[in-house]
């Protein structure tokens, strides 16, 4: 089958669920540019880059299996596997998948990675039920304005601070609801050289809603954007990426470290707080901004 024709029914089945749900019918004018090929790269030893450019997705390998973090679009899918591919690795060999937040750009391509795979997928609870019913819940901020996922039959649901592993990979699980109720970030070591390091896969922390949403008429939306804040903050970080990639300025540092040839160009002890100190920032703006109307 063509490739627009593919978009075309896509299109139409996220327009029918859109319009059965009660939403309004969705179109992404930034998938386009998110989903533009990028080519893999090793961040620090073991764990890697395989998203596309403009949405992040990290592989975690060993030689007893891997982790994944995080699918991008439905459309990133078969990019993600090609870089998986490109670095050596095998998909097949993907014994966990995890995720940041189940909106569409960062959980979208999550069931085809999980079908190809075989791997257990593991969330948070409030994640957990996204992933199986395809369906942002009315807790997510941006609910009505989102367009379905693919769902997933079986999902593994895991507590805050717990430590996930597959063979000797272990990582770390820190809730950082706010963005949606179960976002999550994740920590864990890798090493080179006889370094190992402190690396953070940051979840969104950004006040994003559907149009009539008020963050200041949901206290417990601003109460989870606040315990992310003071958990992202606390966090040893070495190392540190976003769901957005841009976000943390993740391509000039890449630059820096391969084009410059500064090796210590993606290091960055205060990342994490420089990370919160613009979300904390872009929150009050919006808080002031809703009681000022």
């Amino acid at each position: 089958m063509r490739k627009p024709l593919l978009c075309a029914i896509f299109s139409l089945a996220t327009l029918a669920a859109g319009t059965a749900l009660g939403q309004t019918p969705f179109k992404c004018e930034s998938c386009e540019t998110w989903n533009v090929t990028q080519a893999p790269f090793r961040l620090y030893g073991n764990a890697y880059y395989v998203g596309v450019h403009g949405l992040s997705s990290i592989l975690i390998t060993s030689d007893a299996g891997h982790i994944l973090i995080d699918g991008g679009l439905a459309e990133s899918a078969p990019k993600i596997v090609a870089n998986i591919h490109e670095l050596g690795f095998r998909i097949e060999d993907v014994k966990l998948i995890l995720n940041s937040h189940v909106h569409y750009d960062h959980a979208g391509g999550i069931a085809e990675l999980q079908q190809l795979s075989g791997a257990k997928v593991a969330a948070s609870a409030p994640s957990a039920k996204v992933l199986k019913s395809g369906q942002s819940g009315k807790d997510d901020p941006q609910f009505g304005a989102l367009p379905p996922i693919g769902k997933i039959a079986a999902v593994q649901v895991f507590k805050d601070g717990q430590t996930l592993r597959v063979g000797p990979l272990a990582v770390t699980a820190h809730l950082t609801p706010g963005h949606t109720p179960g976002g999550t970030s994740w920590t864990w070591q890798s090493c080179e050289n006889n370094r190992c390091v402190n690396m953070v896969y940051a979840d969104s922390l950004t006040a994003v809603s559907a149009p009539d949403y008020k963050f200041t008429q949901h206290a417990a939306a601003l109460r989870g954007l606040e315990k992310s804040f003071a958990t992202l903050a606390a966090l040893p970080c070495d190392i540190v990426v976003t769901t957005h990639p841009d976000v943390s300025d993740l391509w000039t540092r890449l630059a820096k470290r391969d084009v410059a040839h500064d090796p210590t160009a993606l290091f960055a002890a205060d990342g994490c707080a420089r990370y919160v100190a613009g979300a904390r920032d872009r929150l009050r703006a919006r808080v002031t901004e809703e009681r000022a109307k």
